[in-house]
Order: C-alpha cells, then structure tokens, then sequence
C-alpha cells in the first residue's frame, strides 16, 4: 500500500491530483493577470482609435500579450481593409485566441470524470483484499479487526478520489465562466472598434470624394 491506505490506486490519484494543481495555479496567474490589465487597455485603446488610429495601432503594439490587443492587432494591420473584411478579420483572429481561454479545460473535464472512478477501483480492490483475507475456523475477533481496517483503508482512495474531482470541478466551472465571459467581452470590444473603423472608413472615402470634386470644379 502507499502509506497503509488507499492501496496502488492512490499512486495515480496523487499524480493526478498534483498535475492538476499545477494546471490550477497556471489558470489562476492567467485570468487574474489578464483580467487585472485588459479592461482598461482596450478602453484607452478605443480612445485612442477615435481621435488617432496611428497613436491607437503603436499602442496595441507594445502590449501584445493581451489576447484582445492582439485581435484589434490583426484587424488593425490588414492593409485597406473593407468594412467587411475588417469584421472578418476580427471574427478570425477571435477564434483563433479562444484555445488560449479554453486551456486546460479538457484535462479539467477528464479528471472530474476519472477520479472517482479511481477511487471506486481502489474501494473495490481493497475490500476483495479485505475479505479474502477472512479464514473460515479462525480467530473471528481478530479477523474482524483486520477487516474492518481494510475496509476503512481502501474507503480512503473513494475520499480521495471524490475530493480531487469536487475540487477540479470546482475551479473548471469557474475557468469556464470566466471563459464566457471574456467571450462576451471580446465581441463586445470588437463591435465597438468596428463601429469606430466604419466611420473612420466611411469619413476617408466622404474627404477623397469632396476633395475630388473641389479638383473637378478647379479644372473647369
């Protein structure tokens, strides 16, 4: 047994269970670093972009670790892109940021769903442990004993099993909701940039047109 409880199932629990840990604490730094810094990046961004698109594009360039700057980032750096690609270009580089949120969470997902099960393995080999142990004609007292430790003892890997996946389940919902609503905030930045770069778009063209027809009627 390791430790004298939970028999050999407990090996590949205690791997599980610091490897999950691990994932965990990266997702933790993750959000909190993203969350901490992007919310007010992209609203001076947006600012920035209304009154200059340059001063905007130089700025997302020195913070591209920020999975929305670098959505804005290759929007902003199609070359004269229509309305239309613009959006698309959004919509591409959105997609292409959503495995970086959505890390881990199929390893998440696989450790809620095998640890328990573990741990119902460790149970049952131990109590087939426990009882084969029984000797018709023995001691009964002290086979009793010995029975009722085993019991208690592969019961352990049920616990550890059961507390690992509650407690993965547990931080993989709250990923997942933060997850969702970085989804949400995404789209939401991105239209409003997509306004901004139509009516950025929209004034280029009206200048060239007036300016165009300030040279026909000079030419006259």
């Amino acid at each position: 047994m390791v430790g004298g409880t939970g028999g050999w199932v407990m090996v590949p629990l205690v791997v599980l269970s610091l490897g999950t840990t691990t994932l965990i604490v990266e997702r933790l730094w993750f959000w909190s670093r993203l969350l901490k810094q992007q919310r007010s990046l992209i609203s001076t961004i947006l600012d920035l972009y209304d009154r200059s698109p340059q001063a905007a594009l130089t700025k997302l360039q020195q913070h591209q670790d920020s999975p929305t700057g670098r959505i804005f980032l290759a929007a902003l750096t199609l070359p004269e892109a229509t309305p239309d690609e613009f959006r698309l270009a959004l919509e591409s580089a959105a997609q292409g940021e959503l495995p970086l949120l959505k890390r881990f969470s199929t390893i998440f997902e696989t450790v809620v769903a095998i640890a328990p099960l573990l741990g119902l393995l460790g149970t049952i080999l131990g109590l087939i442990r426990s009882l084969s142990s029984w000797q018709l004609g023995g001691a009964a007292n002290a086979q009793s004993v010995a029975v009722v430790a085993g019991i208690g003892d592969a019961l352990f890997s049920t616990a550890a099993g059961l507390t690992l996946a509650i407690t993965t389940l547990i931080f993989a919902n709250s990923f997942q909701g933060l997850y969702r609503r970085q989804r949400a905030f995404i789209q939401e930045a991105g239209g409003q940039l997509e306004l901004l770069y139509r009516r950025q778009h929209r004034q280029f063209f009206q200048a060239r047109r007036n300016l165009q027809q300030r040279s026909e009627k000079s030419s006259e």
